[in-house]
């Protein structure tokens, strides 16, 4: 089963006799926050991963130690869940076909399988009739020795595993190309044009089982070294229009797919004013972290309502809002000792609201948590998220 078949009610009763139980794979920060909203409708969690620090193990009503492709877990899991989705995209495939044979599982492992290779993710656009950047697909020497020249410069990302700014290396000319394979070891790869950006923005859509589909307003993103820093909604500095396109595009991704579940596209608008597609994720998303404070619906409550196959409300944004990435670094201002951000003096800025993911030790890079404002109008939203990320020691002049 790749979807629900009726709506599995929050605080019923299986046959069995145990409480009605949502799982998910991936025990890291979006497993956690997932986990919360959906207890908070009345279900009962599981969470498998092999981490026994795991940030959604913790909060979980029961955390299965075990690998993705562990059998024994995965039966376990099965056993203990009516509906299971996913935490991340690198989260194995074959897991999710492993336990649809049993179980309702959404995002589909076949939808999940496009999202994991870079390449067939590209495929999927084009066939859906949404435009992505121009690109090349290299899996071997004369694939490589065939690339045209006009998609240089560019970035040559591995088709698989790769986020974050993890598995990319920048190319000026087709020497560089060469070594940057090489350098990746000459695993599938996909090389994009570099092209001109204005901005960055993201569109979260969630889509039930039975074709209904919402979506979230574009949000406008800001990238600090290939990872996600700041995003703001209204997208104050994007036009209508394009928000528009964009909405359009995600959707038209989406339902190309039959998708159910939580899935964020994300878009660049380049410097001509064309949008393209970048890359698409199936589930909640950092970008979408905003609609926990600033929205009448959170994208994770709209997961766990995907999942259970109950109806998915038109998301309501009630507040202009902020949204800053915490890294380890943050515990690192003063030098090599860890210590404490100053949360008080940001928690006394009105609108702010702290979510940290339970991670036992900050490290450089490492998410930690992040920070919603939220406020009456955009430019109260913005000048509070400045004096906070001040206080944080974070740059403010590129947001």
């Amino acid at each position: 089963m790749a979807a629900p078949t009726a709506v599995l009610l929050p605080g019923a009763q299986t046959a069995d006799g145990r409480p009605a139980t949502l799982g998910v794979l991936g025990g890291g920060q979006l497993g956690r926050m997932f986990v919360h909203a959906a207890q908070a409708l009345g279900y009962r969690c599981a969470v498998l991963d092999a981490d026994p620090a795991s940030p959604a193990g913790a909060v979980a009503d029961l955390h299965i130690r075990a690998d993705y492709l562990d059998e024994a877990g995965l039966a376990q899991l099965a056993r203990e869940c009516d509906a299971i989705t996913t935490e991340f995209e690198n989260v194995p495939a074959q897991a999710l076909q492993t336990l649809a044979a049993s179980r309702v599982v959404a995002p589909a492992a076949a939808a999940v399988a496009v999202c994991q290779d870079r390449a067939v993710e590209k495929a999927h656009f084009l066939k859906a009739g949404v435009e992505c950047a121009p690109h090349a697909v290299i899996t071997s020497e004369a694939e490589l020795a065939a690339v045209d020249a006009a998609l240089l410069p560019g970035i040559l990302k591995t088709a698989r595993m790769g986020y974050d700014g993890k598995g990319q290396v920048r190319v000026r000319t087709a020497a560089e190309l060469a070594d940057a394979w090489v350098q990746l070891q000459r695993v599938p790869c996909v090389l994009e044009q570099l092209l001109p950006l204005q901005a960055e923005l993201s569109v979260i859509v969630a889509r039930g089982a039975d074709g209904g589909l919402v979506n979230f307003p574009a949000q406008q993103n800001l990238h600090r070294d290939g990872i996600l820093a700041v995003t703001e909604v209204p997208a104050r500095g994007i036009p209508a229009e394009v928000q528009t396109q964009a909405v359009a595009a995600a959707r038209q991704v989406a339902q190309a797919l039959a998708y159910v579940g939580v899935l964020c596209v994300e878009f660049f608008w380049l410097a001509d004013g064309q949008l393209v597609v970048n890359e698409m994720a199936p589930r909640p998303h950092n970008s979408g972290h905003w609609t926990m404070n600033g929205c009448s619906v959170s994208q994770f409550e709209l997961q766990a309502r995907a999942l259970a196959g109950l109806p998915l409300p038109e998301p309501r944004q009630h507040s202009a809002s902020l949204m800053l990435n915490l890294l380890g670094d943050l515990w690192f201002r003063s030098g090599d000792a860890a210590r404490t951000p100053p949360w008080d003096q940001v928690l006394a800025l009105p609108g702010t609201h702290l979510h940290l993911y339970g991670k036992l030790e900050a490290r450089r890079g490492r998410k930690m948590g992040h920070l919603n404002v939220s406020a009456a109008t955009p430019e109260a939203a913005h000048a509070v998220a400045v004096q906070a990320a001040t206080l944080l020691g974070l740059p403010t002049g590129d947001f």
